[in-house]
């Protein structure tokens, strides 16, 4: 490992030559720097690949160039030409893989051939697809109930895939789809179908164009979805205020140097992006929102007791919402005393934020897992969507919500119907496009797929995509989970720790990545769709040669799957995998706004599934976007933690060299930090109080009050700009402390950003031993 540098705070902006040079390292390391160069000249392009990374819309206007930093690591991640064939496997054991670490694994490169789990030498080993997949079909139709089997999508995979994987799973008799979204927007999807009727976004990439304030609220584009930054970039030239709220401060988020803009690049140059840069406490965001619209009611008062306008939008409170003056009496009965605490921000900083907001004719407000992985979050994207309305920023141009999802096509595959709890009219239209009697008893989220691994009710886990073990929360507990498995099945491009975790059998099955050409029968290249933040749908076709000739697609190794299993009576499989137009042909009578889906995807940019509530048209129970008005939560955890001595608060998040589970190298440049991953971010005052020094190495105690003893163990203390009392450190090392027992209210994800913990030395930690 390299030598590690902790400068606590980095010196330059984001991008520039520091993103430029790591492009070209990732691409020498892939071990294929011509053919990873070639792809990035396709990707995001109409007659290209959609990157593999996050959900970041594409121009309508399009480039030379539509991708960043993180985007060539996830091309070049895959384009590598590190191979990991059936030698590597009968070379290691799983016990021994076991101790590897989530980068050591990967950089194995790709997976070349199927491969079965050998309980009597503890390896995997070569197998057929057929008789893959005939095992499989096999052993899912011996259980009792369909019941019995999990079956888990990555926000990866394509619409065409995930439709597949729904219709097999339907016809197989059960709607357990736990998937990536459940610990991610979950409550963003539920707040909004409960405010506007739309679980989605509302706003188009071009509305980036024409705001005058843009929110920014837990989220961090600079590590998370590089190609934000170039349209924050853009509003922040032309003059639009760009307010953050992130306990963190992130360097993406203060300056950033376009390497596209060859002028900024030559002069050294960068652009101011926060006009106004807040740190509230973790899980603080709501009280944060409430002091802001505390502020507008309190314009308000003022300019009509001056005879001057109100500065509320009347007539779109008056025609479009329900609720607004029973929000308003919430608001103000809401103490400025108690939004304070709760926040960690002042009264002057948040009506600051207000003026901004006042200000503003279009504002958009856009957030991701900062805001989505706590206890409380529905409530509070409520209080988001609350906010906006107070002067009517849903519905028109240059103003909206835009929940910024992760992975690729993670909103596509909701879209497209995996969902526990699918709404009835989908369930109807599948139905009668397949003739079939789909079930209706609603299926298991992450959650109760691993309640249900744990208690013996499930006996089969499979995985589209994804690395489930590192995902999850309480990482022992989950590699107990799989472990207790009849059968644990992967669908990978390359090697992770779910793999090795295998159950009483297990098959790795290894598939084409998106940069590959995907080739039928007939030797014609086909494409797949997707839909990204802004809804937009578009086609994505590799160009590079497969990595193994023994691969096969994502929708192939589905179709073999539900061909051994259900047969073939009902749906043509084979028929389907061949010509994926088939596939979405039956999208397009299934789903509404897909009609004509062969001819439109295929234009440029695709095509745009219509959002109601972005036509100010509520599809809510009462016809009306809703307010909620509630009060602030009792308490929210950074003062739990004060009241217990010596207790932080912890979030987790990715470091620049990762996306989601997948680590790109050991380096965080943005934050300082090179050669390792075992850190801890901590305010220079707490480390202080805590009688230590940078450097110093600590083990992170959990202090989740169920009985379970949670260590993550010999981490380095970074002194960071953080509020006092919260800490911060990377996933999936500190999945251990994040408790599965601990989760949102309504949404049910796991609240990463909001563990207790607490520290013990090394010098205490020996004693105690």
């Amino acid at each position: 490992m390299g030598k590690t540098v902790f400068i606590g705070k980095a010196s330059n902006a984001a991008g520039g030559w520091g993103a430029l040079k790591s492009c070209g390292k990732r691409l020498l390391e892939s071990g294929s720097p011509i053919s990873g160069a070639r792809a990035l000249l396709k990707a995001n392009q109409p007659d290209g690949f959609d990157c593999p990374g996050c959900a970041w819309g594409d121009p309508a206007h399009g480039s030379s160039f539509e991708f960043c930093e993180n985007g060539v690591k996830a091309v070049a991640w895959e384009a590598t030409d590190k191979r990991t064939p059936p030698d590597f496997f009968a070379a290691h054991s799983v016990a021994a893989l076991q101790s590897w670490s989530d980068y050591e694994l990967e950089q194995q490169g790709r997976l070349t051939h199927p491969m079965r789990y050998d309980r009597a030498t503890d390896t995997y080993v070569r197998v057929s697809w057929d008789a893959a997949f005939a095992e499989i079909g096999e052993i899912l139709n011996s259980f009792d109930t369909p019941d019995r089997a999990e079956f888990y999508t990555s926000g990866r995979a394509s619409n065409e895939a995930a439709f597949l994987y729904q219709l097999f799973v339907r016809l197989y008799g059960t709607n357990n789809f736990p998937d990536c979204s459940n610990m991610c927007h979950e409550a963003s999807g539920i707040a909004m179908k409960q405010a506007i009727g739309v679980g989605k976004g509302t706003v188009l990439l071009e509305d980036f164009e024409k705001a005058d304030a843009i929110f920014v609220i837990g989220q961090n584009p600079g590590t998370n979805h590089p190609r934000m930054l170039g349209d924050l970039r853009r509003a922040a030239q032309r003059g639009a205020k760009i307010v953050v709220f992130n306990p963190v401060r992130e360097r993406g988020l203060e300056r950033f140097a376009d390497p596209q803009d060859k002028l900024e690049m030559l002069r050294g140059g960068s652009t101011e992006i926060a006009s106004d840069y807040f740190q509230p406490q973790l899980g603080g965001d709501m009280a944060a929102v409430r002091g802001m619209a505390k502020a507008v009611f309190a314009a308000d008062d003022t300019a009509l007791a001056a005879g001057e306008p109100p500065v509320l939008d009347r007539e779109f409170l008056a025609q479009h919402t329900t609720d607004f003056e029973a929000y308003r009496t919430a608001v103000e009965t809401t103490g400025w005393g108690e939004i304070e605490d709760q926040s960690g921000l002042t009264r002057l900083e948040l009506e600051r934020a207000a003026e901004t907001y006042l200000g503003a004719g279009r504002v958009i407000c856009t957030w991701a897992m900062g805001v989505t992985q706590h206890r409380h979050s529905v409530i509070t994207i409520r209080e988001i969507a609350n906010f906006m309305m107070l002067r009517g920023n849903i519905g028109k141009p240059g103003a909206g919500l835009c929940p910024v999802r992760g992975h690729s096509n993670v909103q596509g595959d909701r879209t497209v119907g995996i969902n526990e709890k699918a709404p009835a009219a989908f369930l109807d239209a599948l139905e009668k496009e397949f003739d079939f009697k789909a079930p209706r008893k609603e299926g298991h989220n992450v959650l109760a797929a691993i309640g249900a691994m744990l208690d013996g009710s499930a006996k089969a886990f499979i995985g589209l995509g994804g690395n489930f073990a590192r995902a999850t929360p309480d990482s022992p507990i989950i590699a107990k989970a799989l472990s207790t498995q009849k059968l644990t099945v992967n669908i990978a491009t390359k090697l992770n720790h779910s793999h090795l975790m295998p159950g009483e059998v297990s098959f790795i099955l290894p598939c084409l990545g998106r940069t590959e050409i995907d080739r039928n029968s007939k030797g014609v290249s086909q494409i797949v769709t997707v839909e990204d933040s802004m809804s937009m749908v578009h086609g994505s076709g590799g160009i590079n040669k497969p990595a193994s000739p023994e691969l096969r697609s994502e929708v192939a190794i589905i179709a073999g799957i539900a061909a051994a299993t259900v047969g073939s009576t009902k749906v043509d499989w084979e028929a389907l995998a061949d010509d994926y137009d088939l596939i979405r042909d039956h999208i397009a009578n299934v789903i509404p706004g897909f009609e004509d889906y062969n001819a439109r995807v295929r234009k440029p940019r695709g095509f745009h599934l219509r959002n109601a509530a972005s036509h100010r048209e509520w599809e809510t129970p009462a016809g009306r976007a809703a307010f909620w008005t509630g009060p602030l939560p009792t308490a929210v955890e950074h003062q739990v933690a004060r009241s217990q001595d010596a207790v932080f608060v912890l979030q987790t998040f990715r470091s620049h060299d990762q996306y989601n589970t997948t680590i790109y190298g050991m380096n965080d440049r943005y934050r300082g930090v090179y050669g390792e991953r075992s850190v801890i971010f901590i305010n220079p005052a707490d480390l202080a109080e805590l009688g230590a020094r940078a450097g110093d190495r600590v083990d992170v105690i959990g202090k989740h009050h169920d009985g379970i003893s949670r260590i993550a163990s010999d981490f380095r203390l970074v002194p960071y700009d953080i509020p006092r009392g919260c800490v911060a450190g990377y996933y999936p090392e500190l999945n251990v402390l994040v408790p599965l027992s601990s989760a949102g209210d309504e949404s049910d994800t796991p609240t990463s950003k909001s563990v207790l913990v607490s520290f013990r030395t090394q010098a205490a930690a020996a004693n105690a031993a």
